[in-house]
């Protein structure tokens, strides 16, 4: 299947795996990219640029294909040293960044400099037009029903996807929502030229994370996930579990004037305890209501595999089935 994305990517399909925090190791990265997806490093998971330069160095160890690292620009009293982790970036022959959070237009003309592509997560379609405008590659559209933050317009892709495509000029990937086969057809229906997948793909072998992580998302259904901090305007989608429960009560109590120390033993340094540990009721932790579509762990290989079988049928047999009269069955 060849799509722009996969053009502007220089991968065989179009599936990209999406920068998540203590999730995004080259071990995955590298599983993802070696299926013929587009794997991505987690860059603020490793905590000092020197650290991320080893981490991209053994990914390319690791994998000969495309992969990409994630910078999460987050507003904070202390910023992170993006400059040096670009830096890093740049020298480890890293040719594609996935950014998050904040407008990275401050970082664009170094990004740009050393012929990196950029593809920036969005969740609306006024936030794509502006990534457009500063010069990014490709949009990563997310959806209402994606995993961490989701945003404040509760869009989801059956509206934001068409919209998006309605809207922009540069090549745009759908979030939120994607596990299967069914998601990918779907999303190119809606006129999305791929799909980012985060929370499928914590479900794999190679993911490496904490099995109790695993277990927990083949047993979830998609009625397990819960918005939090809505009050802070930094809505964050969450599995639930014991101390999203008593977070959701402080909320309750404090209404409109809480505080995010009022949360913070729920939400701070949690990642490490529930990816690494395999504390799942260490605090809230993201992810998306496309749990209730995952029901099993397989390789990166087998999952990507499948997709795109299963989107070929889905293509070939069931759509043109319809168009033929026949009742044909994905």
């Amino acid at each position: 299947m060849k799509t722009a994305i996969t053009k502007l990517f220089g991968i065989q399909h179009p599936i990209i795996q999406g920068g998540m925090h203590y999730v995004g190791f080259a071990e995955l990265a590298s599983a993802v990219s070696n299926a013929g997806g587009l794997g991505i490093i987690t860059g603020l998971t490793q905590k000092t640029p020197d650290l991320l330069a080893k981490e991209i160095a053994r990914c390319r160890g690791m994998t000969d294909k495309p992969f990409g690292v994630n910078l999460t620009f987050l507003p904070a009293f202390t910023a992170p040293p993006y400059p040096e982790y670009i830096q890093a970036i740049v020298e480890g022959g890293v040719r594609i960044v996935e950014t998050a959070g904040r407008n990275p237009e401050q970082y664009m003309a170094a990004l740009k400099a050393a012929g990196i592509k950029v593809i920036h997560k969005c969740t609306s379609v006024r936030h794509a037009l502006k990534a457009e405008q500063i010069g990014c590659d490709a949009v990563s559209v997310d959806g209402f029903e994606c995993g961490g933050h989701p945003g404040e317009d509760d869009i989801p892709n059956m509206i934001l996807l068409p919209r998006a495509a309605d809207e922009l000029k540069i090549p745009f990937v759908a979030s939120g929502g994607m596990a299967d086969a069914r998601s990918l057809v779907a999303a190119l229906a809606l006129g999305a030229d791929g799909m980012n997948m985060g929370t499928r793909f914590i479900a794999t072998k190679e993911a490496p994370v904490h099995g109790n992580v695993k277990k927990a998302l083949v047993a979830a259904s998609e009625r397990d996930t819960r918005l939090i901090m809505r009050a802070l305007r930094n809505t964050e989608r969450v599995l639930n579990n014991r101390k999203v429960e008593r977070l959701m009560e402080i909320e309750r109590e404090k209404g409109e004037s809480l505080k995010i120390g009022d949360i913070i033993e729920e939400v701070a340094g949690i990642y490490p305890k529930v990816m690494v540990e395999g504390d799942l009721d260490a605090g809230a932790w993201s992810c998306g209501m496309t749990a209730g579509l995952i029901d099993d762990v397989p390789s990166c290989k087998e999952l990507i595999d499948r997709i795109m079988g299963g989107a070929e049928r889905i293509i070939r047999q069931r759509l043109t089935g319809l168009l033929d009269g026949k009742m044909a069955m994905a």
